[in-house]
C-alpha cells in the first residue's frame, strides 16, 4: 500500500493547520479529555468551572489510513512537520478557528495552550489519562459556547481532534517492507522530495516565470485598497493576514505585475472562499473580521477567479 509523509513548506504563507475540529471519529485515534465544569481539577490555575478540552492534535510517525476515490494509502507526519505545523498555527494566529466534523464553523472555541510533548512520563498528558508518544502536538481548547458543551462533549458526540489544513504533495512509494520498516527510513525520503522540488521549481521558473502580468480586475485592486486603508486607519485592530498577505496586498493596490508562481498562491487562495462573507457579530465593524481581511487583501471574489483563470491560460500556453 502507497504512504504519503505530508510536508510544510514554510516559505508557502498558506500551508500548516488551518483550524482544529471536534470529531467524533479523529483519524489519529486519541480521544481528548473532557474537563468538566463540575470537576475539580488543577491544571495550572485551571479552576472547575473551566470548560476545557485537552488532547492530541497530531501524532508523528503514526500510520493514517486514507481511500479517496477507491484508491487506499496511508498518510504520516514527521517530528518535524509536528513541530512546524504547532508553531505555524500560533504564527498565523489560527487559534480561535474551529469547526465540527469538518463542516460547521464553531465560534466561542479556542485554543489557549499547546505544546509538544518531551517526555512521556512527566508530560501533563500522562495525568489526564492521555499516553502519548514522544513529539505529539498537544492542545487545550476553551469551550464557551454553551450548545457546543451540552450537546455534543456532554453527550458524548465527539471524542477527539481533527486538523484542517495544508500540506505539501508527499513523495508517492510503494510499500513493499512492513510499515513500521518503511517508517524508519522517511527522513531520507523528506530530503528527496526537498531536493526534487527545488530542482523542479528552479527548473520551471526558468520557463514561464520569465514573463509577469498585471490584467487583474479594478475590483480585485480596490479590495485590496480597502483593506490597506483600514490598516492605516485602525492599526492593531486590523488582523488576518501573514507577512505575505500584506505584500500581496500591496502589490495588489498599486496594480503591480505578478509572476505565474504568485498567481499561483492566488489561485489556491479559492479554498478560503467561505470567509468571504463578513461574520453577523462584524457587521457594523469589519476590519475585525480576520477571515474577510484575508479574503480581501488576496483580491477577494474577482482577484482569486481570475488567478484561477490567468494560471489556466499560462499552462495552456
Amino acid at each position: 500500500m502507497k504512504l504519503y509523509e505530508l510536508l510544510i513548506d514554510e516559505l508557502e504563507e498558506t500551508m500548516g493547520v488551518e483550524a482544529i475540529s471536534i470529531v467524533e471519529n479523529p483519524a489519529i485515534q486519541s480521544d481528548f479529555v473532557a474537563l468538566a465544569e463540575n470537576e475539580q481539577v488543577t491544571l495550572s490555575e485551571v479552576d472547575g468551572d473551566k470548560r476545557l478540552l485537552m488532547g492530541a492534535a497530531l501524532i508523528p510517525d503514526k500510520p493514517i489510513y486514507r481511500n479517496m476515490n477507491g484508491e487506499e494509502f496511508y498518510i504520516f507526519f514527521s517530528k518535524d512537520t509536528v513541530r512546524k505545523a504547532a508553531e505555524l498555527f500560533y504564527k498565523n494566529s489560527n487559534h480561535q478557528n474551529a469547526t465540527l466534523e469538518h463542516k460547521d464553523k464553531l465560534n466561542g472555541m479556542t485554543v489557549f495552550e499547546s505544546w509538544i510533548v518531551e517526555d512521556t512520563q512527566f508530560d501533563k498528558s500522562r495525568k489526564y489519562g492521555l499516553n502519548v508518544p514522544v513529539g505529539t502536538w498537544m492542545v487545550t481548547m476553551k469551550v464557551d459556547d454553551d450548545e457546543v458543551w451540552q450537546n455534543y462533549v456532554k453527550d458524548d458526540k465527539v471524542f477527539g481532534f481533527s486538523i484542517e489544513g495544508q500540506f505539501a504533495n508527499a513523495l508517492r512509494r510503494e510499500v513493499e517492507t512492513p510499515l513500521p520498516e518503511m517508517l524508519s527510513d522517511q527522513r531520507v525520503d523528506s530530503l528527496l522530495v526537498e531536493l526534487r522540488e527545488i530542482v523542479s521549481e528552479h527548473y520551471e521558473k526558468k520557463k514561464t516565470e520569465l514573463k509577469t502580468y498585471n490584467d487583474y480586475p479594478q475590483s480585485a485592486v480596490n479590495n485590496a485598497k480597502k483593506v490597506l486603508a483600514w490598516r492605516e486607519k485602525y492599526g492593531d485592530e486590523v488582523k488576518g493576514m501573514t507577512r505575505v498577505g500584506w505584500t500581496r496586498a500591496s502589490q495588489l493596490a498599486r496594480k503591480a505585475n505578478l509572476s505565474r508562481s504568485t498567481i499561483a498562491r492566488m489561485a489556491s487562495f479559492k479554498r478560503h472562499q467561505k470567509n468571504a462573507a463578513i461574520d453577523p457579530k462584524y457587521k457594523s465593524t469589519p476590519w475585525k473580521d480576520k477571515g474577510y481581511i484575508a479574503w480581501l487583501g488576496w483580491g477577494g471574489a474577482s482577484g482569486v477567479n481570475w488567478a484561477i483563470q490567468k494560471l489556466k491560460s499560462i499552462d495552456k500556453k
